[in-house]
């Protein structure tokens, strides 16, 4: 006699993992894990304090934070397990960066719904001021940076596919602070040329991730370059000390050598606004 117990069950498992189309269902995300994990004020303050990209150790975030070494401790330990951070030890330090993009953008798409903060002191000021001027989204430059490099690309020819405004009356699928998928931007034979006298070898982006994308900038609702061309373009600019890391973190510093030769190798435009108000920039503290 054949298990019908057993037959229903396979056919409601069966059924469970198929949607009204016979089509496999996509899994379900946890949403509230990850969003309980960001809503501590002290998480926020040290996933917003590795949203350049880089690894910190677990003093300088503590000391971002504002809390004590224990409770940092605590609550990287919970953003680990979590994934939203990774972590190597290095000697007797232990550094942690965030696990990938996808994190950074995440948090730039929540900035968009989340209230202001309350700026109470010149200093506070001072770096919302600096984040507008020029800052890294994760490993590339965004802010009025970010926007004037793609601008120049696009006008010097080292990019084509779109003029970099983002057109929200036109938009299908970008939104405001995320990666956008509207626009397919190539780089031109003559863009290859230019970027191998800046010492950019475009044959050797790096793997597994896309040569070429854009965001769509929060603070200046227009495109600046990402994906691995993005990334080694911020790179070289790093090297030969165009830009630097500001005293805060995420923002990013043009040096007087840096507004110069942006200018003259990739045809940037600089404005006042760009450029940080006294002399070369301050180093990071």
């Amino acid at each position: 006699m054949p298990n019908t117990d057993r037959g229903r069950a396979h056919s409601t498992t069966g059924a469970s993992r198929l949607g009204s189309s016979g089509e496999p269902l996509k899994h379900q995300t946890d949403i509230a894990r990850a969003a309980a994990l960001i809503a501590d004020p002290s998480r926020a303050r040290i996933l917003k304090c590795l949203a350049d990209g880089r690894a910190l150790p677990a003093n300088a975030l503590a000391s971002e934070a504002g809390i004590g070494a224990a409770t940092a401790s605590v609550h990287l330990a919970k953003l680990v397990e979590g994934a939203l951070l990774t972590v190597e030890q290095r000697g007797r330090h232990r550094f942690y960066r965030l696990a990938g993009p996808d994190v950074s953008a995440a948090l730039e798409c929540l900035a968009l719904i989340a209230p202001p903060l309350a700026i109470t002191s010149l200093k506070q000021s001072n770096r919302a001021i600096a984040l507008h001027r020029g800052r890294s989204c994760y490993d590339h430059l965004a802010g009025r940076l970010g926007v004037a490099l793609m601008r120049g690309l696009l006008e010097r020819g080292i990019l084509t596919g779109h003029d970099g405004i983002h057109r929200p009356d036109e938009a299908v699928r970008d939104q405001p602070a995320s990666y956008g998928h509207d626009v397919r931007y190539r780089l031109t034979g003559t863009g290859r040329t230019e970027l191998a006298g800046l010492g950019i070898d475009t044959d050797r982006l790096p793997p597994r991730r896309p040569a070429i994308r854009y965001c769509v900038d929060w603070s200046e609702h227009q495109h600046h370059l990402a994906g691995g061309l993005g990334a080694v373009l911020t790179a070289r600019l790093f090297a030969l000390d165009w830009v630097r890391w500001g005293r805060s973190p995420r923002v990013v510093d043009l040096t007087e050598t840096g507004a110069h030769g942006l200018e003259r190798t990739l045809g940037v435009v600089l404005t006042d606004a760009m450029v940080p108000a006294v002399g070369e920039p301050e180093k990071p503290a």
